[in-house]
């Protein structure tokens, strides 16, 4: 499912239009960036926690001359999936 796919099933299930629903997406994406970019935590029950993790630096190796290169400290986006959306795939 991409996102124009997720914006009908949002317009369809609400009963609202399609613009409607993208402007709330977007909302709600927004303020989860937005929440992200300040380093907080953003936890939505029984669908996952989204955090900001810092990755430390560290060596790597160029996979086509598998020479030794230098990988930048950087803060990376985690993901923990909660008990409803897991216990849903299964």
């Amino acid at each position: 499912m991409n996102k124009s796919e997720l914006v009908e099933k949002v317009a369809k299930d609400c009963d609202i239009s399609k613009a409607v629903a993208e402007k709330a997406l977007n909302s709600v994406m927004d303020a989860i960036m937005e929440a992200m970019s300040a380093g907080d935590k953003v936890t939505l029950v029984g669908f996952g926690t989204f955090s900001v993790a810092e990755r430390a630096a560290r060596e790597g190796r160029n996979p086509q001359s598998g020479k030794a290169i230098k990988i930048a400290a950087k803060k990376v986006v985690k993901f923990k999936v909660g008990s409803k959306l897991a216990d849903s795939v299964r």
